[in-house]
């Protein structure tokens, strides 16, 4: 069995931004020569997400707007966790958006249903992050 592990970052020029990464993730299972396996791709950060769905802009607009009602960045006070750092809603937003995905690799390609796609997730960004790129298979 082979055994692929690489790290990604990234350095959003915004505080939110969602980032397809598909492509990096298939280069990933190109380089790892595993044709039949997974891969899991995890964000390597508590306010930061990777998640599959539709690369459409409108449904990335949703989300935005979604997340925001759910936890609303401002004010600042609403949470106990702001004190030194400002960014309790991007721990909550991650929570709800999930921490990683396992796809199958199947003849060298993600193997995804219609639409799908991978996701960076980025709630408190402007900083240097990273995700984790595991593959493992044949």
């Amino acid at each position: 069995m082979k055994s692929y592990r690489k790290e990604l970052w990234f350095n959003t020029s915004k505080r939110r931004e969602m980032i397809h990464i598909t492509p990096d993730i298939q280069e990933c299972v190109r380089e790892s020569g595993v044709k039949e396996g997974f891969v899991l791709v995890n964000a390597m950060h508590i306010t930061a997400s990777v998640f599959i769905n539709d690369n459409e802009p409108g449904l990335h607009a949703d989300y935005e707007r979604w997340l925001e009602k759910l936890a609303p960045e401002k004010p600042y006070d609403q949470y106990d966790h702001n004190g030194a750092e400002d960014n309790a809603d991007a721990h909550l937003k991650r929570t709800v958006m999930g921490r990683e995905v396992v796809v199958a690799i199947t003849e060298g390609k993600l193997d995804f249903g219609p639409w799908e796609a991978i996701f960076y997730g980025e709630f408190d960004g402007m900083r240097r992050k990273r995700i984790l790129v595991k593959i493992i298979g044949e």
